[in-house]
C-alpha cells in the first residue's frame, strides 16, 4: 500500500450551515476525497462501527486526546473513516465529545472497497464493513501503513494493536526522524544555537 495513491471518490457529508435556520442547521455536501486530502499530512484511521466498544472506548477517544501531539509531528488532520452515513458519524462525534478528529462517512463504503479493506460482517449483522486500518497520507499519497493482523470476511473477532493511536505516533515520530535527523547544535555567523 505504501507509495500508492488513494482512492478518489465522493463522500457524502452533512455539513453545519446557521444560513439554514431550525433546529437541524444542515446541509449535503459531496466532498472528494483527493480534495479533502490534497496538499495535506493526514492520517486516517478506518474502523467497522461508530458506537461500537473498541472504536468508542479506546480509539477515537484517544486519538482525541493525542491530537495536539500528532500536530506537533507535522501532522494537519486526523481522520476517522467508517461504513457509516452522515447521520451517524455526525452523531457519534457529538456523543464522544470529539472537536479536533474529523469524521469521514463512507456510507456507500466506495472508498473501502477500492482500499481493499472492505470485509464481509453480517456474522455481526453489520453486513460489508472495514477492516481496521490507519495510514499517513501525505498529499494524497500513502506514506505508512498500518494494518489489523487476519484480514478476513465473517471474522470472529476484532483485533487492535496495529492501529492503536500511541503506536501510530510512535512511528511517525520515528519517520520524521529519518527524513529530518535530529541536530543537537548548529553555528551560524559565530553564534551558537541549540535544536531541544
Amino acid at each position: 500500500m505504501i507509495g500508492k495513491t488513494i482512492p478518489g471518490v465522493f463522500l457524502y457529508m452533512r455539513v453545519r450551515d446557521e444560513s439554514i435556520g431550525g433546529d437541524n442547521p444542515y446541509k449535503w455536501e459531496h466532498r472528494f476525497t483527493h480534495n479533502i486530502f490534497k496538499d495535506k499530512r493526514v492520517v486516517l484511521f478506518s474502523l467497522p462501527g461508530a458506537f461500537t466498544p473498541t472504536c468508542s472506548t479506546f480509539q477515537l477517544p484517544n486519538f482525541e486526546k493525542l491530537y495536539d501531539f500528532y500536530i506537533k509531528e507535522g501532522i494537519d488532520e486526523i481522520y476517522c473513516m467508517s461504513v457509516n452515513d452522515a447521520f451517524v458519524m455526525n452523531a457519534w462525534a457529538k456523543a464522544q465529545g470529539i472537536e479536533k478528529v474529523k469524521v469521514l462517512p463512507d456510507g456507500n463504503a466506495q472508498f473501502t472497497r477500492l482500499m481493499g479493506m472492505l470485509v464481509d460482517k453480517h456474522n455481526l449483522g453489520f453486513g460489508m464493513r472495514s477492516w481496521r486500518y490507519a495510514c499517513l497520507i501525505d498529499n494524497n499519497k500513502i506514506k505508512l501503513w498500518f494494518e489489523e493482523p487476519g484480514f478476513k470476511d465473517i471474522a470472529e473477532d476484532d483485533p487492535y494493536g496495529e492501529t492503536d493511536p500511541e503506536h501510530i505516533l510512535k512511528s511517525i515520530m520515528e519517520e520524521n526522524e529519518k527524513e529530518y535527523p535530529h541536530i543537537s547544535e548548529f553555528t551560524t555567523e559565530g553564534e551558537k544555537y541549540t535544536w531541544s
